[in-house]
C-alpha cells in the first residue's frame, strides 16, 4: 500500500474536502477510487463478494466493481441510498448493527466513514467480523473525534465542546447541522479502537494507520495522545480470524 501513499495524493484528497457539499460526485468518486486502489494491492478482488455497508449512494460499490468485485451496499436510511436518483445497484437496506446478510457471507466487508455515526461501534464491529468469511477481510476507516474534522459541519470548534461549536452553527446558518453530537454523530477515538480490535478474538490486525497521510507520517498512530489529533482519519485493514462470532 506504501507506494501509493505519496505527498501529492495526500493533499489532492485533502483538497476535496472543500468540494464535499458543492461537488460530491467528484469528492465521493475519489475517495472510493482511492480506498479501492489501496485494498487491491493487498486483498484479491476479482470475483471478490464486497459487502459495502453504509455505502449511500454506491460510491465505493462503483469502484470495487470496477476492479472485477461483486459489491452489494446495505444502507439503513433511504434518503441516502436514493439522494443521486435510484438506488445503486445490489443495494438493500439493512442496520449496521444486524446485517441482512448470513455468517461468513463476504470476502470483503467495506465501511468507509461510518463508525463515527452509530453509538455503538464495537458492536457494529463485532457484525462486520460475524458477515465476513474465515480469512477474509475487514476495511474500515472513521474520522476520530479530536481529529480537525472530528465535529464534521461544526469544526474545528468543536474543540471549544460540542454545545458551544452547536451554538455557533446555529447562529450562523439558522438551522442545525446534518450531523448532531449525540444523534447521529458520536464520539470514536484512535487509541480505544486500537485496542479494541487488538484485543478482539475476531481479528487480526493486518494494517493501522491515518488513511490520508503519506506513508513517512503512518507511525503517528503510535503516539498516545498525539494520534487523536494528528491521525485525521483512522485506517484498518483487518484479517477475519477463526474464532466464532
Amino acid at each position: 500500500m506504501s507506494s501509493r501513499r505519496t505527498l501529492r495524493r495526500s493533499v489532492k484528497l485533502l483538497a476535496a474536502f472543500r468540494v464535499e457539499q458543492s461537488d460530491p460526485d467528484h469528492f465521493y468518486g475519489l475517495l472510493a477510487e482511492d480506498a479501492a486502489a489501496l485494498v487491491g494491492d493487498r486483498v484479491p478482488l476479482v470475483g471478490a463478494l464486497v459487502l459495502d455497508v453504509g455505502g449511500g449512494a454506491g460510491y465505493f460499490a462503483k469502484a470495487f466493481r470496477g476492479r472485477g468485485a461483486h459489491c452489494f451496499v446495505t444502507e439503513p436510511d433511504v434518503a441516502e441510498l436514493s439522494w443521486r436518483g435510484e438506488p445503486p445497484d445490489g443495494a438493500v437496506l439493512g442496520d449496521g448493527y444486524r446485517l441482512p446478510f448470513r455468517s461468513g457471507a463476504a470476502d470483503l466487508v467495506l465501511s468507509s466513514n461510518v463508525l463515527e455515526h452509530v453509538a455503538r461501534p464495537y458492536d457494529m464491529l463485532r457484525e462486520l467480523a460475524r458477515v465476513t468469511r474465515q480469512g477474509g477481510h475487514v476495511w474500515l476507516s472513521f474520522t476520530n473525534w479530536y481529529s480537525p474534522w472530528g465535529g464534521h459541519e461544526v469544526s474545528p470548534w468543536h474543540y471549544l465542546g460540542a454545545e458551544r461549536a452547536l451554538a455557533r452553527y446555529l447562529r450562523r446558518y439558522g438551522r442545525p447541522p446534518k450531523n448532531v453530537l449525540g444523534t447521529n454523530l458520536f464520539k470514536v477515538h484512535v487509541g480505544p479502537t486500537l485496542a479494541f480490535v487488538r484485543s478482539c478474538p475476531l481479528f487480526e490486525v493486518v494494517e493501522a494507520g491515518p488513511r490520508y497521510h503519506p506513508a513517512f507520517a503512518r507511525r503517528v498512530v503510535s503516539v498516545p495522545a498525539l494520534r487523536e489529533v494528528v491521525t485525521w482519519n483512522l485506517e484498518l485493514l483487518l484479517r477475519r480470524s477463526s474464532a466464532p462470532a
